[in-house]
């Protein structure tokens, strides 16, 4: 029995940089239980390095930092195919390069392009591609288990995607006006991806994670990737304008015996 109900429908893929990406995994499990799946990347370059790894599905190019692309991207898509029933943004652009500081000594400027790459390319790809999209169907994003939490490896990405969490709600209302598209996102906990690993201290948080998690392994991509999938699917139909938290349980345990008695232990 197809219990999600997603084989036979077409779901866009934004946001594959290798294997070990969200995107990837997120569209590798919608492939394995029979969904169409076409894939968005951010560069030429890219689509020819993904080209093996994608093999046998369509792979588009758009830098969603430019709306000129989008709207390309839209006219080839809607001249290509007979419409999505889902959308699957796993896109994020964080500017570290001068390493971690204190959040009052962000820049305007990065501050500004992470809200644009990780958080308005959702809006913009959503008005872009609200006619291809199926009414009964779905966008999902993948945002953080907790925006409340001032967590110095991450920096100003926090805030960002509060504003991604935010949008869930406007989108799914503005989109009532005409549709009954879900908007949700997989709040996912701390991931071995290629793109956090860029992150400076994120290692460390990483490995600190998985003694917090009460099973004490670490959350998989492809539980994320699990949880995005059902979110699209024809099951989830009473879901909406919701963070979905998958973090193998981390937000419950920080007050573990062991990791108090660590803290608590002499210097």
């Amino acid at each position: 029995m197809d219990f999600l109900d997603l084989a036979g429908k077409r779901i866009v893929v934004f946001g594959v940089a290798n294997k070990k990406s969200v995107a990837y995994r997120v569209g590798k499990t919608l492939a394995d239980v029979g969904a169409e799946v076409v894939y968005v990347v951010r560069t030429h370059e890219r689509r020819e390095q993904l080209k093996k790894l994608l093999a046998g599905s369509p792979i588009y190019v758009c830098d969603v930092q430019h709306q000129e692309q989008i709207d390309t991207l839209a006219r080839q898509l809607n001249s290509d195919f007979e419409g999505f029933y889902g959308l699957v943004h796993s896109i994020a652009f964080a500017d570290y390069s001068e390493g971690i500081r204190p959040f009052h000594e962000t820049t305007r400027q990065q501050f500004l392009q992470a809200v644009d790459i990780s958080c308005f390319s959702f809006i913009a790809l959503a008005g872009a591609l609200q006619d291809q999209l199926d009414p009964s169907g779905a966008a999902v994003t993948i945002s953080i288990s907790t925006t409340r939490m001032a967590s110095e490896s991450y920096g100003f990405m926090a805030p960002v995607k509060a504003a991604l969490d935010s949008s869930l709600a406007f989108l799914t209302k503005s989109f009532s006006k005409f549709s009954e598209v879900r908007f949700n996102a997989v709040a996912a906990g701390l991931l071995k991806t290629s793109a956090s690993a860029g992150i400076p201290g994120y290692v460390d948080a990483y490995l600190f994670a998985e003694r917090v998690i009460p099973r004490r392994r670490a959350l998989a991509t492809d539980e994320v990737a699990s949880a995005a999938a059902f979110l699209l699917s024809p099951r989830a139909s009473g879901i909406t304008a919701q963070s979905i938290v998958v973090d193998a349980g981390m937000s419950t345990n920080y007050f573990d015996r062991e990791l108090v008695a660590d803290a608590m232990r002499p210097q």
